[in-house]
């Protein structure tokens, strides 16, 4: 068996010479396939050409920029707090914010903050938490509640193996 330090091969593989005769192995087509318009010598199709579809570079639109895929968190004005202890749920339930399943963050209003319960949500700005603890009230910075959906998918799956389980111990008792 050979060795791999005693290989004899070269560092630079020779260039493949198309269009020299068919024993050659590229010849006749010379590796361009059969007909049509790229098959043909002279005047080239340019590398954005689609076929007389409109071209990806004209379908992109022209300002080009960034744009981040980040949903921003739903916002709470702090006037708007009220009772004793505020999370997601209550916000939620109180009609303040769309989902209870995503980021929340407080901010100051244009008038005062007179809420002193204990305010426990994904974000709130420093002139609110400023302002809370001022009247004697607390905040808590929590995680975003998971979606209880997604769990709710998984029992589904969980479910349906052990439906095909049994099927399978049936078929092989039969």
């Amino acid at each position: 068996m050979t060795k791999y330090h005693e290989l004899s091969a070269t560092a630079n593989k020779g260039k493949k010479r198309v269009g020299r005769g068919i024993a050659a192995g590229g010849g006749k087509t010379a590796g361009r396939g059969t007909k049509g318009q790229k098959a043909r010598t002279g005047k080239k199709i340019r590398a954005t050409f689609m076929g007389g579809q409109g071209p990806l570079v004209q379908r992109v639109p022209k300002l080009r920029g960034f744009k981040s895929l980040r949903v921003p968190a739903q916002v709470v004005y702090a006037n708007e707090l009220t009772g004793a202890k505020q999370d997601h749920f209550s916000l939620y339930q109180a009609g303040l914010i769309t989902t209870p399943y995503h980021a929340v963050k407080v901010i100051m209003g244009k008038s005062e903050v007179s809420f002193q319960g204990k305010l426990e949500v994904s974000g709130a700005s420093k002139s609110v938490i400023e302002a809370i603890a001022k009247n004697g009230g607390s905040f808590t910075k929590v995680e975003v509640p998971e979606l209880p959906a997604s769990k709710q998918k998984a029992e589904k799956l969980e479910a349906k193996a052990k439906t095909k389980a049994k099927r399978a111990a049936k078929k092989e008792d039969k």
